[in-house]
C-alpha cells in the first residue's frame, strides 16, 4: 500500500500541476527536490506570479522514522516509528473573486519495535475558501465531491462535510469557518466492512474530483473586475486563513513535530496578509453576507 499511495500521488501531483498551468497560462511550477533528516523526502512545486495565480504549492511526500514523545502525544500512539505519504495543494489566486482552495491526501503506518505493522489509517479532503460569496460555486465544489463519495458509501459525504466544517473552523474567532467547507476524513482504518484496497480507491477518486470540483470555478470568475477595497477584504480574510493554519492545522502540526521541512509546511501561507484590530465588514454588504455564512455553515446540497 505504501508504493501504491505514494505513486497515486505522484500522478495526482502531475495532473493537477499540469492543469493549473494551462489556466493560467503564464507561469510554470518551479520543483524542489528534498530530503528530510530522519528518513524520507519529497517533491514540492510552486508557482507565483502568474496571470491568475499569485502563489500555488502542489507538495508530495513519504517521510518515515521514529516516533517521537512529541510525535506519540499527538498521535496518542505507542508506536516506535511511522511512514507518511501524501499531497497537499493550497492555490491562493490574485483577485478576491476567485476562492483559495485547499486539498490533502495522505496514508499512515505505525510500526511496533520489531518493524511489525500495528496500525493504519487514510485521512484527506478539500476545502473552498471564497473572499465573496457565489452560492453556485459552493454547490458546484461540494456536489463534485458528494459525486465521489457516493460511489463508495451514500453516508460518507454528509459525514465529512460536518467533519470539514468542524474542522476548518476558527474556535478563537467565535466559531468562524475558514471557508464554505468541502470534505474532511482521518483516521479511516480497515475494518470489517473497509478494506485498505476500498479506502484507497475512495482517497484516489477523491484526489482525482480535486481538478473537476474547482477549475470550473476558476474559470467562471478569473476574468470578473474588482477594486482595490475588494483586495483589501481579501487580505483581511486571508489573515484568518494564516490563523487556522498555525494554530489548528493538524497537518502543520504534525510536520514540525516531525521534524518536516519548513519551507513546503509553510507553502500553504499567502504572499499577502492584513491585520487589522477589530475589523467588521458594513452592514448589508456582501462581505458581511460572507460572515454570516462562516458562522452557521449551510447545507450546500
Amino acid at each position: 500500500m505504501k508504493e501504491k499511495f505514494e505513486k497515486f500521488i505522484t500522478d495526482l501531483q502531475n495532473s493537477i500541476c499540469q492543469a493549473i498551468e494551462k489556466i493560467d497560462d503564464k507561469e510554470k511550477f518551479k520543483e524542489d527536490v528534498w530530503q528530510r533528516e530522519g528518513g524520507g523526502g519529497g517533491v514540492t512545486r510552486v508557482i507565483s506570479n502568474g496571470a491568475i495565480i499569485e502563489k500555488g504549492g502542489v507538495n508530495c511526500s513519504a517521510v518515515f522514522g521514529e516516533v517521537t514523545p512529541a510525535l506519540a502525544a499527538q498521535l496518542k500512539t505507542n508506536g516506535s516509528s511511522f511512514f507518511a505519504t501524501g499531497i497537499s495543494l493550497v492555490i491562493h489566486p490574485i483577485s478576491p473573486m476567485v476562492p483559495t482552495v485547499h486539498a490533502n491526501f495522505r496514508y499512515f503506518e505505525l510500526y511496533d519495535q520489531n518493524k511489525n505493522k500495528i496500525d493504519c489509517w487514510f485521512g484527506g479532503g478539500s476545502d473552498l475558501t471564497p473572499y465573496y460569496l457565489f452560492e453556485e460555486d459552493a454547490i458546484h465544489f461540494h456536489q463534485t465531491f458528494k459525486n465521489a463519495c457516493d460511489q463508495f458509501d451514500k453516508s460518507f459525504y454528509p459525514k465529512f462535510k460536518l467533519q470539514c466544517d468542524d474542522y476548518f473552523n476558527n474556535t478563537h474567532r467565535g466559531n468562524e469557518c475558514r471557508g464554505v467547507g468541502g470534505i474532511f476524513y482521518d483516521y479511516l482504518r480497515p475494518n470489517e466492512n473497509w478494506s485498505e484496497e476500498f479506502l484507497f480507491a475512495f482517497s484516489q477518486a477523491c484526489g482525482n474530483a480535486f481538478a473537476n470540483a474547482y477549475l470550473p470555478i476558476v474559470e467562471k470568475r478569473k476574468n470578473l473586475s474588482f477594486t482595490d477595497e475588494q483586495v483589501k477584504w481579501q487580505e483581511l480574510r486571508r489573515g484568518r486563513y494564516v490563523e487556522f493554519n498555525l494554530i489548528h492545522d493538524r497537518g502543520t502540526i504534525f510536520g514540525l513535530k516531525s521534524n518536516g521541512r519548513t519551507e513546503s509546511i509553510l507553502m500553504s501561507l499567502p504572499p499577502r496578509v492584513r491585520f487589522e484590530y477589530d475589523d467588521k465588514p458594513v452592514a448589508g454588504s456582501k462581505e458581511e453576507e460572507l460572515i454570516k455564512v462562516l458562522r452557521n455553515p449551510r447545507a450546500w446540497i
